[in-house]
């Protein structure tokens, strides 16, 4: 009788992801790209996922990786979302009274016929 052990992925790793390493300047080129310009990122400076945000510093482009977010109606999507909402805190404000300035409802005689 065999028995298999499962094993859980690890959490968390303590290895660097090779797009973290330290790679020093290397020199790039500058190009047009339609209106726009653009430079080729090498393969050692290449970010997962498929956005970042830039800002400029003095003549410095800095370029920050953009998690990708999870996919919408997934478990991990509402998580993201739920760590988004405790990160926001509570909410100090008084929740506002809807029924001001309406009139009273009616009794409703559900023993009349209509």
């Amino acid at each position: 009788m065999s028995t298999s052990i499962h094993t859980q992925a690890p959490i968390a790793s303590e290895t660097i992801a090779p797009y973290a390493v330290d790679t020093g300047a290397r020199a790039v080129k500058l190009f047009r790209n339609g209106a726009n310009q653009a430079v080729r990122i090498p393969k050692e400076f290449e970010l997962p996922g498929t956005q970042a945000l830039m800002h400029r510093e003095g003549n410095r482009l800095i370029l920050e990786l953009v998690p990708d977010r999870p996919k919408k109606g997934t478990a991990a999507a509402l998580a993201a979302a739920l760590r988004e909402m405790a990160a926001e805190g509570p909410i100090e404000e008084e929740f506002p009274d809807v029924d001001a300035g309406l009139l009273p409802l009616d009794d409703i005689d559900l023993e009349k016929p209509l």
